[in-house]
């Protein structure tokens, strides 16, 4: 009997292999910085602005483009209008949703959300609002509304 291997594959094989390892390594990393975020976003209220501390959405807002005084505690089984109805750019996961989406009224908006029984609603002076779920809702609603004074 005569046996008669296979001829050596080029590194194209190989090279396929490492790009698919990078990107489920990127999306699993994404995954779990995502996942993190959810159970350690903060929301830092101070008189220059409300700072968001979380995933890839995070960012400064000034206190002269939050329009303060409008902000409220809201439900979204009783407000329908802002419940988010599409993800633009942004993580989905059940029970979290972050960065941008479009609300049911169509304004766009940025979001922290995991309690939709408990969650603010805070417009802005530069065209999206906001929709975050702060552990105490009332507290932030008036350390924002203290910040416009």
């Amino acid at each position: 009997m005569q046996v008669f291997t296979i001829a050596p594959a080029g590194m194209k094989p190989w090279w396929v292999f490492l790009a698919a390892g990078v990107l489920l390594a990127s999306i699993f990393a994404m995954l779990a910085v995502s996942m993190l975020g959810s159970r350690t976003a903060r929301f830092e209220v101070d008189a220059g602005g409300l700072r968001i501390r979380g995933d890839f959405y995070g960012r400064r807002i000034p206190a002269a483009v939050i329009r303060a005084d409008e902000a409220r505690r809201v439900d979204l089984a009783s407000e329908p209008e802002l419940r988010p109805k599409l993800r633009t750019w942004g993580t989905g996961l059940p029970g979290y949703q972050a960065g941008w989406f479009r609300l049911a009224s169509g304004e766009k908006a940025l979001l922290y959300l995991t309690h939709r029984t408990k969650a603010v609603y805070v417009p802005t002076r530069a065209g999206y609002g906001l929709l975050l779920s702060p552990d105490d809702p009332d507290g932030f609603v008036s350390a924002l509304k203290g910040m416009a004074r």
